[in-house]
């Protein structure tokens, strides 16, 4: 395995956690996630199902967790299925879970063949009144794949139309919403080794580098240092293709005197860094890219202290956003005098900076939780004001990734983002 995993009492404290969220004669279902195709004889590498990684740590495919607390027999109050490999599958796709394995690995004593299923499942859906079933809720997601879980909650109500069938994804929000020490522990580990790709990108890019060279060497640190690979799809985009928000092509220039947006961040056993950093590609801002980038850093170094229990992502981007218009004034982009005039629909800032402020971060790099939620202490979000002039080619964020407290800690404190700072590294360059 390439990252340590935490112990199994972590695994049994989360399970506890979700049990404490149900009412009484309730049963639980979450599914790994699918093995999904590439092409005709190929699979995509797997990724576990955050829920199902987050209660049990088990990180292969075909498992199921089931929990059914008021049971009346102890060892059907948790049970975990995994698939029973023959020796076929091992010689060509290697070792899969023992049953011994699952039970260290989770802390779950009953561990059974996913064949058995069935039997369990109508065993303790008939003994339960209330049955909670897993779907991604995301709102700004949708997907027309029937995944494993969904394909599972249409089944389910077919074969047992007379049980209430809830939803567990908002429990599971609220759970995993605050980060545990172990959690933290990981995300630093992400967020440290997305640090060693940022010195590596610093040390190596320069004008007639390819964006896909850069995204190579990132991938290359993050895979030396026993991440998965990237959290999410890269964003190298130099010159005006930084003004596209998710550009992810990576497959232009980078030319002398524009500056490079990134957006990048590692998987570390399942838990996400999601950093941004803007570089210029000769190793010197000019004055007017300076000026801009100092006006985004400035707001993201007084924006990370709204990062205190009690405020909202809402609260906090309405905050940073009027933080963001007087810098635009101050830059020239547009007057006090067009901000009083403004259609308040369509703000002037708006033209320059048109995306959110942060979001949670976790196991999905935009982790559960909603906006208007009030901060708690162990929560992590980002922190990325941005500022986006097109007509200049200029396009700049600075990412960090936030722990909520009454002093807020920044897993990415280590990440350079002053110009002094990436200047010196860059002209150290061989």
């Amino acid at each position: 395995m390439r990252y340590k995993s935490p112990n199994k009492e972590f695994f049994i404290k989360n399970r506890a956690k979700l049990v404490n969220f149900l009412p009484k004669n309730s049963v639980v279902v979450i599914n790994s996630n699918d093995e999904m195709p590439r092409n005709g004889d190929q699979n995509f590498p797997f990724r576990q199902n955050s829920d199902l990684f987050y209660l049990t740590g088990l990180d292969q495919e075909k498992c199921i967790l089931l929990l059914c607390p008021d049971h009346p027999e102890e060892s059907k109050r948790e049970i975990v299925f995994t698939i029973e490999a023959d020796e076929n599958m091992v010689i060509w796709n290697g070792h899969r879970y023992a049953k011994e394995e699952v039970a260290e690995i989770c802390g779950v004593e009953n561990v059974q063949w996913t064949g058995a299923f069935e039997s369990f499942l109508r065993d303790l859906v008939l003994q339960s009144e209330h049955v909670f079933l897993n779907q991604i809720e995301y709102p700004k997601y949708q997907t027309e794949v029937p995944y494993k879980d969904l394909r599972f909650a249409n089944e389910i109500k077919v074969k047992f139309p007379e049980n209430s069938i809830k939803r567990v994804a908002p429990l599971l929000a609220k759970l995993r919403g605050v980060k545990e020490p172990e959690e933290l522990e990981m995300m630093q580990k992400a967020a440290d080794i997305t640090n060693k790709a940022f010195y590596k990108v610093l040390k190596t890019t320069r004008p007639g580098v390819m964006e896909y060279e850069v995204e190579a060497e990132m991938t290359y640190e993050f895979l030396h240092n026993g991440a998965a690979g990237h959290a999410y799809p890269p964003i190298i985009a130099s010159g005006e293709s930084a003004c596209i928000l998710h550009y992810i092509d990576n497959d232009k220039v980078c030319n002398d005197g524009d500056l490079m947006l990134m957006d990048f961040g590692a998987e570390y056993g399942n838990y996400a860094a999601d950093v941004s950093r803007t570089i210029p590609v000769n190793g010197k801002f000019t004055p007017r890219q300076s000026e801009c980038y100092n006006a985004v850093l400035r707001v993201m170094k007084k924006a990370i202290k709204l990062y205190v229990p009690g405020n909202t992502i809402n609260k906090v981007d309405k905050i940073v956003k009027k933080m963001m218009e007087a810098e635009m004034v101050s830059l020239g982009l547009f007057t006090e005098e067009d901000v009083k005039n403004q259609n308040s629909d369509s703000p002037m800032y708006f033209r320059y900076f048109m995306h959110g402020m942060n979001h949670y971060l976790g196991l999905d790099v935009h982790d559960v939780g909603a906006k208007d939620t009030e901060f708690v202490e162990g929560m992590v979000l980002t922190c990325e004001p941005g500022l986006y002039i097109a007509e200049e080619k200029i396009g700049i964020r600075i990412e960090n990734d936030i722990v909520v407290g009454e002093e807020p800690f920044d897993l990415t404190r280590n990440i350079p983002r002053e110009i002094d700072e990436i200047e010196k590294i860059m002209q150290e360059r061989k």
